[in-house]
């Protein structure tokens, strides 16, 4: 079995970040992603760890200028969009500014999983085959009332969503 951590929209709240990493360990991730808006370096600092391989794309609100090279020192900055082979199962990440753009990932058929963050609502659908996960964020208005993230089985394909404000 091996577990996928997805995480998004931290928006350099440390404590919350430190539970998300905390659970990641917890439950013996493999690997992390964040869905973009980490914010800062300090936020992405919480992440490094030597228990899972990490890897974030940019949000919206990611605009410090050494964000990149502050998560390059541990993980992989992958820019707007990556695309991962992790055991076999092809991830499309994307932080989800455009809609449109997260539709058209599910809708193409080649990926196994879509993530996406932005906004701050989780989400997990299946369209043909291809599950869009949305691991929610900070509560925002509009958005969850509580922080969630969640974790992928990439053998059985179940999704988990686990609230950490508890």
């Amino acid at each position: 079995m091996s577990e996928v951590g997805v995480v998004s929209d931290t928006h350099d709240d440390r404590e919350r970040a430190q539970a998300a990493v905390a659970h990641f360990e917890d439950v013996g991730c493999e690997t992390v992603i964040h869905c973009g808006d980490v914010v800062a370096p300090f936020t992405a600092a919480v992440f490094a760890s030597d228990a899972y391989e990490f890897h974030a794309v940019r949000g919206n609100n990611d605009g410090e200028w050494n964000l990149q090279n502050a998560i390059r020192e541990f993980g992989e900055y992958h820019g707007e969009s990556a695309e991962l082979t992790l055991d076999g199962v092809e991830f499309a990440v994307y932080h989800g500014t455009s809609g449109t753009l997260v539709d058209a990932l599910v809708a193409c058929e080649k990926y196994d999983y879509v993530l996406h963050g932005h906004t701050h609502e989780r989400r997990h659908d299946v369209v043909e085959g291809t599950h869009c996960v949305n691991p929610g964020g900070l509560p925002f208005p509009a958005g969850d009332d509580r922080y969630h993230v969640a974790t992928i089985d990439t053998d059985s394909g179940d999704v988990t969503f686990t609230d950490l404000d508890d």
